[in-house]
């Protein structure tokens, strides 16, 4: 009996090692593409920081960098505000309303996440260059082609998909109970949605906007359409690096690639921080930047 017992632990011994190997196998596998491309990321941001923050201070101090960085922060705070005020009340709308052809609307709202860049630009361009439309707001006082408002919007056509998606998802965690108890107590629509729903979204609005923000500074390819490449005029920190760049002054142009780095190191900690990333990572579809 004894050994019966024994072979048949035996058996199972040597069952198990060709399960074990192809275990540790697979776990070898996977921390080695994950230690690869980890070192590749590491590896190509740390060879742009490390020759671009030796000259970060001389580029500080040229007044083009500091003119595309004002230029960089006021358009991209301009254009993330907009995100907001318009990706609420529709990503809002989106995950509360129940109305036949909502997924067709989605994939509508989300056309400008699956364009590349440079022809959500041109398709800017040719909306508001070479139309009445575009005309009459010209006439009006608001230029959109070759001006910072161009900029502007170009920012606002790339970004608000993920404002939308970031949102949306955030909506959809809120008990919609919470909203119904509070208008039974009282609260109308938009008192249930201002009291209740919106400070529970409080952290994803916060993480939406930052990641909006951070995408909205390092604009180029639509903004570059739209809004033209003019030295002191048009020229946010993707603009410097790319006339920089062209003209064979890496100083200048690694010092804006070095900003533009740190800024959006810094946004991602912090949206990490405020739990956005799950949140990006299950509801939103990768996008061309």
């Amino acid at each position: 009996m004894s050994d019966s017992a024994d072979t048949q632990a035996a058996r199972a011994a040597i069952e198990l090692r060709p399960t074990r190997t192809r275990n540790l196998a697979f776990a070898a596998v996977v921390a080695l593409s994950i230690a690869l491309l980890a070192g590749f990321i590491v590896l190509a941001v740390g060879m742009v920081l490390a020759r671009g923050l030796p000259n970060l201070w001389a580029g500080l101090s040229s007044p083009e960098i500091r003119f595309a960085i004002r230029l960089s922060l006021l358009t991209s705070l301009a254009s993330t505000s907009l995100c907001v005020a318009i990706g609420v009340p529709v990503a809002y709308g989106m995950s509360r309303l129940h109305m036949r052809g909502k997924g067709i609307v989605t994939a509508l709202l989300d056309i400008p996440l699956a364009l590349p860049p440079i022809v959500a630009g041109v398709a800017l361009l040719l909306l508001f260059g070479t139309t009445s439309a575009g005309q009459w707001l010209a006439d009006m006082g608001l230029k959109l082609v070759f001006t910072v408002q161009g900029i502007v919007l170009a920012q606002f056509f790339v970004n608000i998909p993920y404002m939308l998606r970031v949102m949306r998802g955030t909506f959809d965690d809120v008990d919609p109970r919470l909203e119904f108890v509070a208008r039974t107590l009282g609260c109308s629509r938009p008192q249930a949605f201002f009291r209740v729903t919106l400070p529970l979204a409080k952290n994803g609005l916060i993480a939406a906007a930052i990641i909006t923000w951070a995408r909205a500074l390092g604009e180029f390819g639509a903004a570059l359409m739209l809004a033209g490449a003019t030295r002191l005029k048009t020229e946010t920190l993707p603009v410097s690096l790319y006339l920089n760049m062209g003209v064979g002054d890496l100083e200048l142009a690694l010092a804006a690639a070095s900003i533009l780095i740190l800024i959006s190191l810094v946004s991602l900690f912090v949206f990490e921080a405020l739990g956005g990333s799950p949140m990006v990572l299950s509801r939103t579809k990768g996008g061309r930047t």
